[in-house]
């Protein structure tokens, strides 16, 4: 049903809602919720079918069972990703939750049309529950609630946190432990090395910084290049940047559009003219701020000579990429190091080299920087089934939405020894030397 009758109507409601672009609408709302939803079921089986040893004459049977937690699953949703909604919610219940599903204010309507679709498809009352409501209100009453059994979470850190503390203020009045699984966004890099190929540096940090406005949470915001590579690089990333067009999702000219609302705006039209200000900063490329009508940012590229800035620091969420191009007498083990320590994130990172030893090398140093991590490719784009997604440290708690590990954050298992022979004596042989 998603992918066929009612593709059209989650693409629109996803372009109107959320501006996206038909192509970031059609690989989201269409495509990505289809996956999960298969994939899911697929794992859930792969699941179910590990059993534990029972060895042949010992007069037992061993098995397990995979049970729902004791309590509500509570999805809280983005408004970035359609598809993410429509997950939060139905992975729990996949695994046998009733589940309480928040969507994003500015996600209500392409999230009521997949809850329409779940209801059309034959999915009883009461077990997914759709609940448009003011987050803190929402927050408050699932936290104090004694049969809370999990929170299934995409949005800020400071939500996340808080939603964290309040579960840790009430935990003496719970039944049970509940799960939490979380993922918070992140400030994603792109880390050239002098064997790079430019030119798909350039494509890929363009789509990876400027699709969606940013507003993904894989989106590259800071870039790091050699010195004696940046002149080019940069004219080459700045060549594609002006070919962009950015305007209405229902133009299909349009490379993107505007930022989600006037906090969103109001927020990147702050850093741009940090930027502007700062001695350390320069703005090379974009920085127009427009809210005649829409929450227009244009796409905005910045450089930087102090790689601890703020802005290769601080989650933007929008068009806006930060480059440090370090000098070329740094050896690439300190770069990585740079990489690897500046931010407080760790959600996706990419490395764009041809030599071998380089490649290696980044992929072991920088193992812990990225949940998701590109070799040769931009740092958004990941595929369910094929890429797992989520980060460590305040991108989340890592659980991997799209892969079977997830669906046993939201199940309690059950070990059962079923005995064949009855008991005859209570004396060990011991007892009887």
């Amino acid at each position: 049903m998603i992918a066929k009758e009612r593709r059209q109507d989650l693409n629109a409601t996803t372009m109107l809602g959320q501006g996206k672009t038909v192509v970031q609408a059609e690989i989201d709302s269409a495509c990505e919720l289809a996956d999960f939803l298969r994939f899911n079921v697929m794992h859930a089986f792969e699941l179910a079918k590990y059993q534990p040893i029972s060895i042949a004459g010992s007069g037992s049977v061993n098995s397990c069972r995979l049970r729902g937690l004791d309590g509500f699953v509570a999805a809280i949703a983005p408004f970035n990703f359609t598809a993410i909604g429509g997950n939060l919610a139905s992975a729990p219940a996949l695994m046998g939750n009733v589940v309480l599903w928040k969507p994003s204010d500015s996600a209500v309507l392409s999230n009521w049309k997949i809850f329409e679709c779940f209801r059309e498809a034959g999915l009883p009352d009461g077990v997914i529950n759709f609940l448009p409501a003011d987050g803190p209100v929402f927050g408050d009453a699932i936290t104090g609630s004694q049969h809370l059994g999990g929170i299934n979470f995409t949005g800020s850190v400071a939500t996340f946190r808080h939603l964290w503390k309040q579960v840790g203020d009430n935990i003496h009045e719970y039944g049970c432990f509940p799960r939490l699984v979380g993922e918070c966004g992140g400030k994603n890099y792109h880390l050239v090395h002098k064997s790079a190929d430019l030119d798909s540096v350039a494509v890929g940090t363009v789509m990876s910084a400027f699709e969606y406005s940013g507003q993904k949470c894989s989106a590259v915001s800071r870039l790091y290049v050699p010195a004696s590579l940046w002149p080019a690089l940069r004219t080459k990333i700045l060549a594609i940047r002006a070919a962009l067009r950015v305007g209405t999702p229902v133009d299909y000219g349009t490379f993107t559009s505007a930022v989600i609302d006037r906090e969103s705006f109001e927020r990147n039209r702050a850093f741009v003219e940090h930027a502007r200000a700062s001695p350390d900063l320069e703005v090379i490329a974009g920085g127009n701020c427009d809210d005649s009508v829409g929450w227009f940012v244009e796409p905005t590229v910045v450089v930087t000579t102090d790689p601890t800035e703020r802005m290769m620091r601080t989650e933007i969420f929008g068009p806006i990429l930060t480059v440090y191009a370090y000098p070329d007498t740094d050896d690439f083990a300190s770069v990585m190091a740079l990489v690897r320590s500046t931010s407080d994130y760790a959600l996706t990172g990419a490395i764009f080299a041809r030599d071998a030893g380089a490649i290696e090398e980044a992929r072991d140093e920088l193992r812990m920087s990225a949940g998701n991590f590109y070799i040769n490719d931009r740092s958004t784009g990941s595929v369910v089934g094929q890429q797992p997604f989520g980060g460590a440290r305040l991108s989340g708690t890592n659980d991997k939405a799209g892969g079977p590990h997830y669906l046993l954050r939201f199940a309690s298992m059950q070990a059962v020894k079923e005995t064949t022979v009855p008991l005859s004596s209570w004396r060990y042989p011991y007892m009887d030397d």
